[in-house]
């Protein structure tokens, strides 16, 4: 395992290094402490390597991850996973705003709480998120899923598309065009999968479904602006 100290070593020296040393070594497991809240902390990797962040990260950790197990012993700040490819983000307390956000592949896990707008834009990510979330989450989600173990605020679903979210709390109020639907047997031995692989021991039929209605889908001349 490879040990770096973010304060004796820059950020930039810990993501070149990342980026590109990793493979010429074979590295497959690397710790980072003394983090402070830095900005894009392991940020653009692509290899197949387990990282494990000790502490607090600031905006962007993990984005653009492809291939990686990135691990956050701590909060992570605004952005989190932000783009994610493929591959594991791991957040063992909570995230700030938009955690999640335009990410096509992988999964993100966040033990705590989620802030405003997590999974805004999401193309395909699996979110999973063992407490609650802020407002506006899966805002215009395209593909994915998004798992809330707790509750959700106000506006979920808000433009959904093709994303499915599961709430096993309250929902303060659905979005545009987001609705509650019945749970099928799909529905539930997907949803057990993705608690199972974040480590959760819920049970699918605690869950609701929330879906698109589909009725933005197409541009109606008679709604006068009101949909």
């Amino acid at each position: 395992m490879e040990r770096i100290d973010l304060a004796k070593t820059s950020l930039r020296e810990l993501n070149q290094f990342l980026h590109h040393e990793i493979r010429n070594k074979k590295i497959k497991h690397v710790e980072v402490v003394n983090p402070d809240g830095a900005h894009s902390i392991a940020a653009g990797v692509d290899a197949p390597v387990k990282i494990e962040v000790r502490g607090h990260t600031g905006y962007y950790c993990a984005g653009m991850n492809k291939q990686a197990e990135i691990i956050v012993h701590g909060n992570a700040g605004p952005g989190v996973a932000e783009n994610m490819m493929s591959g594991l983000v791991h957040v063992k307390g909570f995230a700030s705003v938009s955690a999640g956000a335009s990410g096509h592949g992988g999964t993100l896990v966040i033990d705590g709480d989620a802030s405003l707008r997590c999974g805004i834009s999401m193309k395909g990510i699996d979110i999973v998120v063992g407490g609650d979330v802020g407002n506006f989450s899966a805002f215009m989600a395209q593909a994915g899923t998004l798992v809330v173990c707790g509750d959700a605020g106000d506006h979920l679903g808000d433009s959904l598309y093709e994303a499915v979210i599961y709430v096993r709390g309250k929902v303060k109020s659905f979005g545009a065009d987001a609705r509650e639907e019945p749970m099928t047997k799909a529905d539930e031995k997907k949803l057990g999968e993705l608690l199972e692989r974040a480590g959760l021991k819920y049970k699918p039929k605690e869950f609701k479904r929330i879906a698109s209605a589909k009725s933005l889908y197409n541009w109606n001349a008679d709604a006068n602006q009101e949909y």
